[in-house]
This record gives C-alpha cells, sequence and structure tokens, in this order.
C-alpha cells in the first residue's frame, strides 16, 4: 500500500482545516502544491458548499498567496450540475439557491423556474425565504424528482455554525415525509464520480486529503479512493477509536505529504 500514493495523479483537497484555517495558510501547504507542480500531478480543492460559485474560492485561494485558475476548484453545485446534465440535460429545474448557484445551474444549460418544474435541487441557500420552502415542499410533496447538493447539517464559520443543506433536508422531511432521491457531495460516491468524468481520470487515480473523518475520510470508504487524514484541522489521531471511518494515510499537514511524496519518487 506504501507504493500507492505515489502513483495518485490527482488528490482532491479540502480547504478550511487542510490547506487553510480561515484567512491562513496552514505551514507547508504550498510546499504541497508545489511538489505536486514538479511532479506533474493534478489537484482540486473539492468543497461541499453550494452557496458559492468556484470563482469565488478561487479568488480567496488567490487572496491566500495561490493563484490559480477557477477549474481547480470542484464545488458540490458544480457536481450536482454535471450529474444532472447527464439524464436531464436542459430540463427546467426549482432551484432552493443562491444567485451563485443559480449562475452555476444556467451556465450547463438548464431553466430555472417555479412553474411547472420537471425537478427540484435543494442547495445551501443563504438566501433562503419561507417563501423558497414551502414551494419546494409543495413539489417534493407531489412526487418530484427531488436531488440535494450534499448533506451537511451545519457550514462552520468564524464564530460557530450556521445551518446547512441537512438542516434543510431535515426540515422537508418534516413536511413531505420524503428524503432526497439523491444527495450529490461528500461523503456520496457521485462527487467522485462526476469529478473523474469531468478531469478524464479512474477514480483508482484519485485520493481524497482532509482533515474530518466523517466527509473526507467517509468519502474513500464510499468511493473506493485513497485518503490522507491530515492532522491540521478538526479530526485527531484519537478519534479515530470511535470512528467507523480510517484513513488510508495519517499525516502532520500537508507539507507531510510533500516530504513522503518526494521521499517515494518513481
Amino acid at each position: 500500500m506504501t507504493e500507492s500514493l505515489s502513483r495518485i495523479r490527482c488528490f482532491l483537497l479540502d480547504m478550511d482545516g487542510t490547506f487553510n484555517l480561515g484567512d491562513r495558510l496552514i505551514d507547508g501547504s504550498m510546499r504541497f502544491i508545489e511538489t505536486l507542480d514538479r511532479e506533474g500531478k493534478n489537484y482540486i480543492f473539492l468543497t461541499n458548499n453550494s452557496s458559492k460559485h468556484r470563482r469565488m474560492y478561487a479568488e480567496k485561494i488567490a487572496r491566500l498567496g495561490l493563484l490559480i485558475p477557477e477549474d481547480k476548484v470542484f464545488t458540490s453545485g458544480e457536481a450536482t450540475a454535471l450529474y444532472l446534465k447527464h439524464d436531464h440535460a436542459g430540463s427546467r429545474i426549482f432551484l432552493v439557491g443562491t444567485p451563485a448557484l443559480e449562475e452555476e445551474f444556467r451556465s450547463h444549460g438548464f431553466s430555472l423556474t417555479d412553474d411547472h418544474p420537471q425537478l427540484v435541487v435543494l442547495g445551501f441557500d443563504t438566501t433562503l425565504t419561507y417563501l423558497k420552502l414551502w414551494k419546494l415542499c409543495d413539489f417534493v410533496r407531489s412526487g418530484l424528482p427531488y436531488i440535494a447538493t450534499h448533506p451537511d447539517f451545519n457550514c462552520p464559520t468564524e464564530d460557530g455554525f450556521m445551518p446547512d443543506v441537512g438542516a434543510m433536508i431535515a426540515f422537508v422531511k418534516a413536511s413531505t415525509g420524503r428524503e432526497p432521491d439523491v444527495v450529490i457531495g461528500k461523503p456520496n460516491r457521485i462527487i467522485v464520480d462526476t469529478l473523474a468524468q469531468k478531469l478524464n481520470l479512474q477514480v483508482q487515480d484519485i485520493a481524497m486529503v482532509g482533515d474530518r473523518l466523517y466527509t473526507d475520510i467517509a468519502l474513500g470508504k464510499s468511493a473506493g479512493i485513497l485518503t490522507c487524514l491530515v492532522l491540521s484541522g478538526e479530526a485527531q489521531e484519537k478519534d479515530l477509536r470511535d470512528s467507523p471511518f480510517h484513513p488510508t494515510y495519517i499525516f502532520k499537514d500537508l507539507g507531510a505529504i510533500a516530504d513522503w511524496l518526494q521521499e517515494h519518487q518513481d
């Protein structure tokens, strides 16, 4: 197993707690990126947050000191649009989401409407209104296909937490009795399969790097990919004792992964 990480062609990177902490880069993060560039390996910043467009994340990463094109970021919102485009191209969608998520879906050719939609999509909507939730419940109750961008109950902020899509899923279930037919984001395999197809990669060429056991590392179990737990954020080694999700590798931070890759060059 120790040689398999060196054969990975694309590393999926969580952001907060893995690459950065708030507005500060974690030590070793830039060295990791430089190592991947030098070895000809790809990397993608992967986020469950569907309230923002990938362009916004690229701008944030640039402020941290790393200039990247926006296609180096993959959100659950883009993953959802690509997933639906495969079988529902051009469909009329009732979308509960921010203007940024609306932009994402329109860019993929979808028509957004609250008048006789063909399916409904629930995203992380920081512009949420009661009317949106009411209409969503009506459409879900009517039996329309129901897709959620990701399952997170809360989104971390500098001051604590704000309710995320999972909380809205619970609201809709309480009203309608239905769960989403499909949930796209981490820890579900669909987000990896969709990205692999976008990048023309085999799933086994991809590894996930993150600091959360129940999303980042759980993704490895559902998608069958290698995982690297970094101890620079939420999870610590003691947390593994009570977790059903165990990483393939454990590193102090991204800099330690860079050191490992340099020592195990093909």
